[in-house]
């Protein structure tokens, strides 16, 4: 039992880890962990409906039938992760961006395998192939929208964490980097660094409120159309990768809410063009190492975690 919840707590901390980079999602970690399914049933199971199986059989009976222990623990790990992370993360980003990017470009390349590996067969179809290119195309173009500029109000903070939570559920799509698109990711780490707990508050209401939705929608898609669902996630991780490019040139950049200078729009460039242009080492070797060793990690992850049902 303890080992368990210790496994569900370090599975949470990864979580929340990959939540804080613009870019990679914390449904990637849950897909290649083997708990996605249990997540996603688990969030389905909180409805109106518990109110009565609550006055019939007790709190202990609710607390069971929505996996409750699972549930505070995982979100216990996300939080604490998060909290602990998002200070040294950013500042990676800012300071060595092209060994933590090149980290998460090679755990999503084996993330992708690992959710077509999960294919029922015939894996290759045109229902499946279409599914996958859609979400390629759904999740480039994702990547190239241009950002809003969303001002801080209770109703934006609400609505942005109703809809980045939906992100953070599906494997590829970062609901970090929908916060950026929605001009909040700023507005929200400040938050986190500065411990505003009304406008946190307010975030993990609207991403309740999300979640609760959104999971049945995605609950349902799994269980009747899987093949096609899990080939559109597969797109959808295969379709940010651009977004993950570690060698970058910023294009425009804009003011966030500490006063500083961040990156707006980038284009991708190959390592020597990037030096030739930006005028800093592509730290090539490092960068190999790197994508190796989120890979690698991917693959150990896939060998000691339990398979999906």
């Amino acid at each position: 039992m303890v080992k368990n919840l210790v496994s569900t707590y370090l599975k949470g901390i990864a979580m929340g880890a990959a939540d804080v980079v613009p870019g990679v999602s914390g449904g990637t970690i849950a897909f290649i962990t083997g708990i996605y399914t249990l997540l996603l049933e688990s969030i389905r199971r909180i409805t109106p409906s518990l109110f009565s199986l609550w006055r019939r059989k007790g709190l202990k009976a609710v607390w069971q039938h929505i996996n409750g222990t699972f549930l505070c623990v995982l979100l216990a790990g996300i939080l604490s992760s998060i909290a602990g992370l998002a200070k040294g993360i950013s500042w990676m980003l800012a300071n060595h961006p092209i060994p933590l990017w090149s980290f998460f470009f090679g755990l999503i390349i084996a993330s992708a395998l690992h959710i077509a590996k999960q294919l029922p067969a015939p894996k290759i179809t045109l229902r499946t192939v279409l599914a996958a290119l859609i979400g390629i195309g759904f999740a480039y173009w994702i990547t190239v929208a241009n950002p809003l500029q969303l001002t801080a109000s209770p109703l934006t903070v609400f609505l942005s964490g109703a809809i980045a939570i939906c992100a953070m559920i599906l494997p590829g799509i970062s609901g970090s980097f929908i916060l950026l698109l929605l001009g909040m990711y700023s507005p929200i780490l400040d938050a986190v660094h500065q411990g505003q707990w009304d406008m946190l508050g307010l975030l993990a209401l609207g991403a309740i409120v999300g979640l609760l939705s959104f999971s049945h929608l995605l609950s349902w898609l799994l269980e009747r159309f899987y093949a096609v669902t899990l080939a559109f996630l597969t797109g959808l991780m295969l379709g940010t990768l651009g977004k993950i490019w570690p060698w970058k040139h910023t294009l425009t950049w804009r003011t966030n809410s500490s006063g500083e200078q961040v990156p707006l729009m980038q284009d991708n460039l190959l390592p020597g063009a990037y030096e030739a242009i930006v005028g800093h080492p592509a730290q090539v070797g490092l960068a190999v190492i790197a994508m190796i060793t989120g890979f690698v990690l991917v693959l150990l992850l896939e060998r000691f975690s339990p398979k999906q049902d």
